[in-house]
């Protein structure tokens, strides 16, 4: 997961009230996200949700409410609904989500991607088990197809950070070359980059990573 800044400006369609799915909101919400999923990180989606936060359940104010639309995939969203209705709100600037959920990414295309809290609030708990589920439940033939599909993803995602990481502590590597690869290394570790959240923590758990990197793993960026 990872922290968006949301704008202030409100859709003109949320101000009439005329639809939470008109294309002004969906374009605000898709540049405000950086275009992916705010819980998978997934970009390009095929299946678009503008989802509620918190479930209007009829509730007009919160229906057409800008700070409850967040951009989700569907599958994401079919996973929400109204059983997680009680997560951590990652356009809250003071809760720094990425720290709070640790990423660990798949060691292999196939292996089980691990999600863990980082502190004991049940919001915080509550989010890493809905991540988790989303990266790893199979009870269905469609879930079970889609969860190889996103673990792959995230794998090749992985391993251009392994990569580039390779690259600059190879002794036989130009310095050009390693001086590259660091500016890579720093590229991958924006905010906007799919599945931000598994780029980072290799970062994270690692000094001396940290120490080249840190610098780069920016909490949020502001959009216009």
């Amino acid at each position: 997961m990872f922290n968006v800044a949301r704008p202030k400006v409100i859709p003109t369609s949320l101000s009439a009230q005329k639809s939470y799915s008109e294309r002004d909101v969906v374009e605000s919400l898709e540049i405000t996200f950086h275009g992916k999923c705010y819980i998978c990180e997934t970009k390009e989606l095929l299946a678009l949700n503008v989802e509620h936060f918190s479930a209007h359940k009829g509730c007009v104010q919160k229906k057409f409410a800008w700070d409850n639309l967040f951009y989700a995939c569907a599958r994401c969203n079919n996973f929400k609904r109204h059983t997680y209705d009680d997560i951590l709100n990652c356009t809250d600037l003071n809760i720094d989500v990425l720290r709070l959920i640790r990423h660990t990414p798949p060691l292999t295309p196939y292996s089980d991607i691990i999600i863990e809290p980082m502190d004991t609030d049940p919001k915080t708990i509550r989010t890493a088990d809905l991540i988790s589920r989303i990266f790893n439940e199979d009870d269905t033939g469609n879930k079970s197809v889609v969860r190889v599909q996103l673990r792959k993803r995230v794998y090749k995602r992985y391993a251009k950070i392994l990569q580039h990481i390779n690259t600059y502590i190879d002794e036989d590597e130009l310095p050009a070359s390693k001086l590259l690869a660091v500016e890579h290394l720093k590229a991958l570790m924006d905010v906007t980059q799919e599945y931000s959240a598994f780029l980072r923590w290799p970062i994270l758990d690692s000094p001396e990573l940290y120490k080249l990197l840190g610098e780069s793993i920016n909490q949020y960026k502001m959009v216009d």
